[in-house]
């Protein structure tokens, strides 16, 4: 299937637009639903990420049951600026500044938000620095910042397979982020392998000033998220995929225990994109928690709700009492 005039994949439902920000920067974002609560997902780190690619699916279905959504390429990443004033030096801080100019320019004064992987620690990063614009919150399969002791991280023992710019690598490089290691469609491969290529210098800088910014110890502190993270209380959960090869159900039970205000989930057959292992799951969780603030027995059931510690009743039904 060939892309789109601006390089995208087609999605039917979802549309592409962009914004000026405050800074100057271009800001090209899709979007699905006219009306309804404003739904932020943020897509994650891996080469040639973007909304599109990672969020498409989950915003148009959302964008059908009364969200407005929004589905923004972070610097670095898909139609993203790439002048030179614009490249992120400053790794997740630049990530930061670009969401709440982001924001700002569509006017969303509350939104619910979402992440997966980088878009996991963007999520976080958001949500500390603005909890009065965040509604409710749902992460999948990423890192909590300096939450969790470091000597507790379980290693992956895997690498993604390195991009060299064909689409042949592009193919090999994002198997390995979902349960099934399936080729993706065509046309995201063609989406993925351009972005990287036109972002490739964009998405280095990035990687280089996260490594920057996490042995600054002035700049370290501005992320840092122990005793933050752990002490809000606004609506979150978390669904972390059983079969993750980048990063081992160890490292779920680890950020569960250090989030007692968190719901856990732990879908199977989930890799490290879950919505894209398990869309129907994944998309009833969001629609739930979304809409109504907690999820359904039954879907907490389908989606593995934790049995590490009682469920929080204020974000999931609680099981029937058995009679008698």
């Amino acid at each position: 299937m060939a892309l789109t005039e601006e390089r995208l994949a087609h999605v039917p439902g979802l549309m592409s637009r962009w914004a000026r920000l405050a800074s100057g920067a271009r800001a090209h974002y899709v979007t699905a639903g006219d009306t309804g609560p404003a739904v932020l997902l943020l897509h994650g780190g891996a080469t040639g990420a973007s909304g599109t690619a990672v969020w498409g699916r989950m915003a148009v279905f959302l964008g059908a049951h009364g969200f407005r959504v929004y589905c923004p390429d972070m610097p670095g990443f898909g139609l993203a600026d790439t002048r030179e004033d614009f490249k992120p030096v400053n790794g997740a801080l630049s990530h930061l500044a670009f969401i709440s100019e982001f924001v700002d320019a569509l006017c969303l004064d509350q939104v619910h938000v979402s992440g997966n992987s980088m878009g996991c620690a963007n999520t976080i990063n958001f949500t500390l620095a603005y909890p009065e614009r965040v509604r409710s919150f749902i992460l999948i399969n990423g890192g909590l910042g300096d939450l969790v002791d470091p000597a507790k991280h379980v290693g992956s023992g895997i690498t993604l397979p390195r991009f060299d710019g064909t689409e042949a690598s592009m193919r090999e490089h994002v198997k390995p982020l979902t349960y099934r290691k399936q080729d993706p469609p065509d046309a995201v491969v063609a989406m993925r392998t351009q972005a990287a290529n036109r972002q490739k210098e964009f998405t280095a800088a990035f990687r280089g000033a996260a490594r920057g910014v996490a042995d600054d110890p002035n700049l370290r502190q501005k992320l840092s998220t122990n005793g933050r993270l752990d002490a809000i209380t606004i609506p979150g959960v978390y669904l972390f995929g059983r079969q993750d090869d980048l990063s081992p159900i160890e490292n779920g039970y680890n950020q569960e225990d250090a989030l007692p205000n968190v719901q856990f989930f732990y879908p199977d057959e989930c890799g490290h994109v879950g919505q894209h292992d398990q869309p129907k799951m994944f998309r009833q969780v969001y629609l739930e928690f979304f809409r109504d603030g907690r999820v359904s027995r039954e879907t907490a059931e389908w989606a593995g709700v934790s049995t590490r510690r009682p469920a929080l009743a204020h974000l999931v039904e609680p099981a029937p009492v058995p009679a008698g």
